[in-house]
């Protein structure tokens, strides 16, 4: 239960620069003005929210259109070891005349922008709260400009890897800028569906690498390999130019004691219509923010900038990271390297490798479906349901093309069910725990550590897939343990892990406000019974709310 103390002092109201608060004269209205902002929320429909949060959305898709850079990167890079003209740049030649790049050079590179982007992360989480999302990432959008000349010049393979390694710093930032800025700018009712479509930007980038990629793989000149990168120029300037037109998180504003300019910003999220509903929004903010500092009081002194990295694995805040670092590397840990690209098990079915590329499109297009899949799942299933149903039917799936690598090594139609399960596979990925990773994470933090959180799930994510990478290739490949389709029994394991991690441990967050978040979690209440918790009898913001209940 949480301490008296915290009850007590649930009705305080805190920011940092209390002499700009003009909203905060006495506590009694600002309490009445929280009250109505929280009724908002609930009250506030899908249909109706889009309505009149039509600029929220846009903005919020915009932040997030810069995760399209790192999804389109990282595929291009694997891609690249199968280009003739990229083989004979970086490779080396081999005893029937033709270039291959070697084995430890296509693990450093598939891991370079992995390690570039860990500590990429790790700054975003202290700058974004110093600075504010809109110049972060457009000082991230001036870097990242600079950095794509090292790659694209790179006249070895060893400059090329230091290239991978500093794109890969802004690409941390842009990969936790979307997911934080879009919880933070979209109502209660949208919140779910800006921040899983994170995980279509990142299909949106691997869609665009694959088309590249296909048109350009019979060129045998050092375009084929260049252009490729060179076409990461074309999205700075635009993105810059909308990002400094774009408002900056209200919260981000309360958190500063810019409450004036607070209201401003959810003024221009939403339609003339709601404007009156602004110095409620910002009440609610208020409330919360004060409702956190409390508990960050209780837990340890004040931690500023890199320390408040500290915070997340203290009181109530450990539970928080523990949840958003297992969902997030949870991603890894179901078989994603090994999965999602099925290339590998229609090659061994008879696919030549001309089509490859074409698949490769198509299954970006399945994963680019899958988002919009999930979208309809959010409007009907709480996070928790679609998180552990996908990936039970993952973990199943694993398990079924594990049981077909025995007949595969003498039928071919074994071969072709394996390929068409892998299909299966990155179908349910692309509409459940893919999209809904970056909601859950999103939702799931303290919003005055909000930045720093996520920062460690994504790096939790990070460090996870430097692992895969380095791991799946020695599991697979012919000339180490060549376990092929059996490889899938590995990552069955780890699946399990989690998903029974996710059953007992994730919990629902659907139509909750990060206020009821924050005293659910002070209350430590169980995960199975997060979403079906009563607050009715709990004092929230100094009045009784309404009962939220969402389906298990």
């Amino acid at each position: 239960m949480v301490s008296e103390e915290i009850e007590k002092k649930a009705s305080v109201f805190h920011v940092e620069d209390a002499n700009s608060v003009d909203l905060v004269e006495n506590k009694e209205s600002l309490l009445e003005k929280a009250r109505q902002g929280s009724e908002n929320e609930h009250e506030l429909g899908f249909r109706k929210a889009v309505v009149h949060h039509k600029k929220a959305i846009f903005w919020a898709m915009v932040m997030s259109a810069t995760i399209i850079m790192e999804g389109y990167d990282t595929s291009l890079m694997s891609s690249f070891y199968a280009y003739p003209s990229f083989k004979e740049k970086y490779g080396v030649r081999t005893g029937d005349g033709t270039y291959e790049l070697e084995g430890r050079w296509q693990v450093a590179l598939g891991c370079a922008s992995s390690v570039g982007t860990f500590f990429g992360v790790l700054a975003n989480g202290y700058l974004t709260e110093r600075f504010g999302h809109r110049r972060v990432i457009m000082g991230s959008l001036i870097v990242m400009s600079a950095f794509i000349f090292i790659p694209f010049f790179a006249p070895s393979i060893s400059v090329l890897l230091v290239g991978q390694v500093m794109c890969g710093l802004p690409w941390g930032v842009f990969a936790t800028m979307g997911p934080s800025y879009s919880s933070e700018v979209c109502p209660l009712s949208l919140r779910g569906y800006l921040t899983a479509y994170v995980n279509m930007c990142w299909a949106i980038g691997q869609f665009v690498a694959a088309g590249v990629l296909k048109a350009l793989v019979a060129n045998s000149t050092h375009w084929g390999y260049r252009i490729p990168f060179a076409i990461q120029w074309v999205w700075p300037i635009p993105l810059f130019v909308l990002t400094y037109l774009a408002p900056d998180s209200p919260w981000w504003l309360v958190r500063k004691g810019r409450i004036e300019d607070a209201e401003k910003a959810v003024k221009r999220l939403s339609s003339k219509t709601v404007a009156n509903e602004a110095k409620d929004r910002v009440a609610l903010m208020i409330h919360t923010n004060s409702l956190e500092v409390e508990q960050e009081n209780e837990n340890s002194a004040d931690f500023k900038g890199w320390k408040s990295y500290v915070q997340c694995f203290q009181g109530t805040n450990l539970r928080r990271t523990e949840i958003v670092c297992l969902t997030f590397s949870g991603q890894i840990w179901s078989g994603s390297s090994f999965a999602y690209s099925p290339t590998y098990f229609f090659s061994q079915a008879g696919l030549n490798p001309q089509d490859t590329y074409k698949l490769n499109l198509g299954v970006t297009g399945v994963a680019f479906t899958g988002c919009i899949v999930s979208w309809f799942l959010l409007s009907r299933f709480g996070r928790r349901t679609i998180y552990v149903t996908g990936y039970s039917i993952l973990t199943a799936t694993l398990l079924l093309i594990g049981i077909l690598s025995f007949p595969a090594q003498s039928h071919s139609g074994a071969k072709w069910a394996q390929a068409g399960l892998t299909l299966v596979w990155v179908a349910t990925y692309s509409s459940t725990i893919g999209p809904l990773a970056f909601t859950i994470v999103s939702e799931m933090s303290a919003t005055r550590l909000r930045a720093q959180t996520i920062a460690l799930a994504r790096d939790a994510y990070n460090l996870t897939s430097i692992i895969s990478r380095v791991v799946e290739p020695y599991l697979i490949n012919p000339g180490e343990l060549n376990l092929k389709g059996k490889t899938a029994f590995v990552w069955l394991g780890t699946a399990l892990v989690v998903l029974t991690w996710s059953f007992f441990r994730l919990p629902e967050t659907r139509n909750r406000t990060y206020e009821e978040l924050d005293l659910l979690f002070a209350r430590r209440i169980s995960a199975r019974r997060f979403g079906k918790y009563d607050l009715t009898s709990e004092s929230v913001i100094g009045i009784d709310v309404e009962t939220r209940k969402v389906d298990e």
